[in-house]
């Protein structure tokens, strides 16, 4: 194999690392900004329902607090790692 072959191939392995990088880094973004939108409805859902709120959104609660311990952030270091 010639310099140039081995420049390539190496060339390649990296534009696929940097690509699946990416991949991964947005599904963490947006498994965060899911997690987001429940917060915000829990907001709504306890303005909304006043002192009844620890009955009525129990649920969109716990479905919150299970997205924050699943889905947190990853950084690119994070993922080189794995």
């Amino acid at each position: 194999m010639s310099a140039v072959d081995a420049d390539n191939v190496t060339k390649q392995m990296y534009q696929a690392k940097m690509a699946a990088r990416d991949v991964l880094i947005k599904e963490s973004w947006v498994k965060a900004m899911e997690a987001r939108l429940v917060r915000d409805e829990l907001e709504k859902c306890r303005k909304g329902e006043g002192a009844n709120a620890m009955e009525n959104c129990r649920w969109l609660a716990e479905k919150y607090a299970q997205m924050l311990q699943d889905n947190k952030l990853q950084g690119y270091k994070t993922i080189d790692r794995a």
